[in-house]
């Protein structure tokens, strides 16, 4: 046992599986970085850590379990998360069927975005999340053994191992994304087909999230 976690190796196998994942929070740092350049697609990452940080709080202390105690509760989030991913997809829908539409020749200039846009757009797409909250709830709980002095120490260490391994994804997806922009430049019916087709999966993600269950 390391610091009250029963089982680190396991812990850590597990949160980089999970933080592996295709997800609307990965999705959107990887899309605003192809978008908007790097230092956006790290400000989207931002607010995914202050996102994480806030359910994993929640968690320790308890309150993130009023979801699952409370129907309704459970419900009104879930449905606000569902209506704000489709919100996002259908924007990226609209843009890609004007980006397919513009003249081969003209060369759109790139658009200028509010510098605070990415960090609360990814912070509102990591919170609208009940599915991710009851996560942290079961799989941090069965790391903690109750019996430790210090169980704040314990989801403190668990809470950066997971966000280490997630700022080591993003960054991966946001340098990654700036290189499809670079190939995307001057194919602008590719570039708009792609930006679809990820408007298409925020769309998805929130009609999975809308049918999500508490079990």
């Amino acid at each position: 046992m390391f610091y009250g976690i029963t089982d680190p190796l396991t812990f850590i196998l597990g949160t980089i599986v999970i933080v592996l994942l295709p997800g609307p929070n990965s999705l959107y740092v990887m899309s605003v970085a192809s978008r908007h350049g790097i230092a956006a697609g790290y400000r989207g990452a931002c607010g995914i850590f202050v996102g994480d940080t806030v359910l994993m709080l929640l968690s320790a202390t308890g309150m993130a379990s009023l979801l699952h105690t409370t129907p309704a509760l459970f419900m009104a989030v879930k449905y606000a998360g569902a209506a704000y991913l489709a919100w996002l997809g259908v924007g990226l829908l609209r843009a890609a069927v004007a980006g397919w539409r513009r003249p081969a020749a003209a060369e759109a200039a790139p658009r200028p975005v509010d510098a605070a846009r990415p960090f609360r757009t990814a912070l509102l797409i990591s919170l609208l999340n009940p599915k991710a909250i009851l996560f942290f709830v079961s799989f941090f709980v069965q790391f903690v053994d109750p019996g430790y002095a210090w169980p704040a120490l314990t989801f403190l260490i668990l809470g950066v191992i997971v966000q280490v391994c997630s700022a080591a994804y993003l960054s991966a997806l946001i340098f990654g994304g700036v290189r499809l922009a670079a190939l995307f430049r001057r194919r602008q019916r590719l570039a708009a087909a792609a930006s679809g087709s990820v408007g298409g999966l925020f769309i998805g993600f929130g009609a999975k999230l809308a049918n999500a269950t508490l079990g």
